[in-house]
């Protein structure tokens, strides 16, 4: 079964596990590394999620994935939390982090940049609005848009 599949009957299999919870499915991946296979669920909720919450959207989910059994390959359960450096996927996330820090990569450059790091602005008309000290303010459209995240500052 393909990568995305197993992405959608995952997300199927684990919304109302979260809901319940309270918790926020932030992504999901399914990927080959190396001779393994992960399938890897990040969760979140206010305040932060434990490694209890984890264990506990694991055991649960695990269940559902033997019922459904969607996947064919031996793979790796992974919950976890998505980090200090949280990707941005949702248009509710931009809004959400307005004002932070945020880190965006390109599939292809622009002004010779594929990495741009600043203060989210926002998102409009499917436009990420970021401003970049030195640049000012830029819209980069999200089709462009390898990946955002939030940036670590130390």
């Amino acid at each position: 079964m393909g990568r995305r599949r197993v992405e959608k009957i995952t997300e199927e299999l684990v919304q109302p596990i979260l809901e319940r919870e309270n918790f926020e499915l932030v992504d999901i991946e399914f990927k080959k590394e190396g001779p393994h296979r992960f399938l890897r669920i990040y969760i979140d909720k206010d305040g932060g999620i434990t490694l209890d919450d984890c264990q506990k959207v694991s055991e649960e989910l695990s269940e559902k994935l033997d019922e459904v059994d969607p996947i064919e390959d031996n793979y790796f359960l992974e919950v976890s939390s998505p980090g200090l450096d949280r990707p941005l996927k949702k248009d509710s996330d931009f809004e959400r982090f307005k004002g932070e820090n945020i880190e965006i990569r390109l599939y292809q450059t622009i002004n010779n940049q594929k990495v741009f790091e600043g203060e989210l602005i926002g998102l409009e008309d499917n436009n990420i609005k970021i401003n970049i000290e030195n640049i000012g303010l830029m819209e980069i459209p999200r089709e462009k848009v390898a990946v955002t995240k939030l940036a670590i500052k130390f």
